[in-house]
């Protein structure tokens, strides 16, 4: 078997733009990835077109070496870019392998550790009493693990103040009552969204009572691992990170160095399959679970279901937007998997099990779309 083709789609869908991949064979053999790198998809367009170049008259079913010719095929190694493309050519591989064996992913992944999949379920309400409603809404609808967001989220294409001390006042109050309001059973987690600073963070922390908060996730961003190590030092709130990360190199230290508890990987922005079971391994060594980053279409749900179902170290996957009750979608996307009991169940269909329209794909249009843009009050940037 031989790869004939490798196609790009970027297309809107539903309120940003998609990136999928499609592996065809010469044995009419196909497999679906993605891509993760919301905001800059033609930049990992170009980089499969690189990649096609030799990629097309090799066997699909090479996966760990065409994982290796991908990442050091280039002088300049890693990177987000990269590491995007290579995701979604290497779980398009996967669903080929899955198909061609006639086993579903998690079977070639080393087989099935759970036959459902717990998720986290996220409020967007804004800090106020609607958010405590909100939020006893979800437990009374079997939700144990709940995350909440800043509540301020911008709009795209438009500056937006976010005040960084005012946020802080009023999200630490607010969780406190939230808290109050859950009782200790319930998961509560809070996505800072890397807006913060250490000190801010620490602020942040010290002003709730021990307890409030189960986890805090992404309060700065990865780049300085010191920054981490500081931070660590002034608070003792479990940390997630993982979705800015995109190698077994870039999490290794945060493995190593105890900062990540609970890791939130993003398998269409970490390598796919091949570098995400690694990490996984790594964090399993450390007793860190997975909680799995999980943003994009039904495909990137797909493939976080099987990686998910094979790894023995895994807390929640997060719910994608595109998850709930959206029918429409269906045009597009068959067999997608459908949230039941608030955790999703583990198919059994060769591959991936999710297949894709291509011909719906054909008139679907990409949109240039930027994230918001936050200013701090002075009129400086700031991150969203």
């Amino acid at each position: 078997m031989k790869i004939t083709d490798i196609k790009t789609y970027t297309f809107w869908l539903g309120f940003r733009n998609v990136c999928l991949v499609k592996v065809e064979t010469d044995q009419g053999i196909y497999g679906w990835g993605e891509s993760g790198l919301s905001g800059r998809e033609k930049a990992v367009n170009g980089t499969i077109e690189h990649f096609k170049q030799f990629l097309i008259g090799q066997n699909p079913l090479n996966i760990s070496a065409i994982w290796q010719e991908l990442y050091r095929s280039q002088y300049f190694e890693g990177g987000r870019v990269l590491a995007a493309a290579i995701s979604a050519i290497d779980i398009a591989l996967y669903d080929v392998a899955g198909k061609y064996f006639n086993q579903p992913v998690y079977q070639l992944l080393g087989g099935k550790q759970r036959n459902s999949i717990p998720l986290f379920a996220t409020s967007v309400k804004d800090f106020n009493q609607g958010l405590i409603e909100d939020l006893l809404r979800l437990k009374e609808q079997g939700w144990q693990s709940i995350r909440v967001t800043t509540g301020e989220h911008g709009q795209a294409n438009q500056q937006t103040i976010f005040d960084s001390r005012k946020s802080i006042a009023k999200t630490s109050h607010w969780l406190t009552l939230a808290r109050e309001a859950l009782g200790s059973e319930t998961v509560l987690g809070i996505d800072y969204h890397h807006r913060l600073t250490v000190a801010e963070t620490a602020s942040f922390c010290q002003r709730m009572p021990p307890g409030t908060v189960d986890y805090l996730e992404e309060p700065i961003r990865d780049q300085s691992i010191t920054a981490y190590q500081n931070l660590r030092q002034m608070v003792d709130v479990p940390f997630a990170i993982g979705e800015e990360l995109t190698s077994k190199w870039e999490f290794s230290l945060y493995i190593a160095s105890g900062l990540t508890n609970m890791a939130r990987i993003d398998i269409c922005n970490a390598g796919g399959f091949t570098e995400a079971m690694k990490i996984a391994a790594m964090c399993e060594a450390n007793y860190i679970d997975m909680m799995p980053h999980n943003p994009l279409s039904p495909i990137c749900t797909a493939a976080s279901i099987h990686y998910c179902a094979a790894i023995a170290n895994m807390s929640w996957l997060e719910l994608a937007p595109y998850d709930g009750d959206l029918s429409e979608y269906d045009e597009i996307f068959s067999r997608r998997p459908i949230v039941e009991n608030n955790a999703f169940t583990v198919s059994q269909q060769p591959g991936l099990g999710i297949d894709v329209n291509e011909d719906k794909l054909k008139n679907q249009n990409f949109e240039y779309w930027e994230p918001p843009r936050l200013i701090k009050p002075d009129g400086s940037y700031t991150n969203w």
